[in-house]
């Protein structure tokens, strides 16, 4: 990571209006990693129409409501990335969970869901991912594009993903919070 940027696993990319990128504008960014090498994260509001089938249909009884697989960002589109949360917080990976920050891991989707349901109250499953090359995150940080902003146990497994962009910024101290109100279409301000 580039001194003096902000460190992001963990935390939440949340994209500023206008985001020109189609595949960012609005989106809430849960973020798996970030080094010098580069940055992955998740987009955490975008659900899909798709639905888990098989072999991984076995998951579905453990998928947070929505129960749908999320858009999780335009990288590799064809890997599958779970996030459990769990019922308290991993401070060591076993064969199918590996701690990311607090009570959010990652799940391992060949395993067998029994094997990891007495510890997990939720899962959700993410088709492809965000991904930065080394020094980009940090650039377009530093442009404006992106809010590095806290996350909340709730953010990642929340029931209405569609309203989390506004949720987020809602939540935050003094102007930041009037960005929730920014209309879809800023020329129509």
């Amino acid at each position: 990571m580039i001194p003096g940027s902000p460190p992001t696993k963990g935390r939440l990319l949340v994209a500023t209006p206008p985001l020109e990128d189609a595949n960012f504008d609005r989106t809430v960014i849960f973020m798996l990693e970030h080094h010098d090498e580069g940055a992955i994260g998740v987009v955490i509001n975008r659900p899909s129409h798709e639905a888990l089938d098989e072999p991984l249909d076995r998951w579905i009884d453990l998928q947070s409501i929505p129960s749908a697989v999320f858009s999780g960002g335009p990288v590799e589109e064809s890997a599958l990335i779970a996030l459990a949360e769990t019922t308290h917080p991993l401070h060591d990976s076993d064969d199918y969970l590996s701690p990311i920050v607090g009570t959010i891991a990652s799940a391992d989707l060949t395993a067998d869901p029994a094997l990891v349901a007495a510890e997990v109250r939720g899962v959700r499953v993410f088709r492809g991912y965000a991904g930065w090359g080394p020094g980009q995150l940090e650039g377009e940080i530093e442009a404006g594009a992106w809010l590095v902003l806290d996350s909340e146990p709730g953010d990642v497994f929340s029931d209405d993903p569609d309203e989390l962009w506004r949720t987020v910024l809602r939540r935050q101290p003094g102007r930041l919070a009037w960005l929730a109100d920014a209309p879809d279409d800023l020329s129509s301000n």
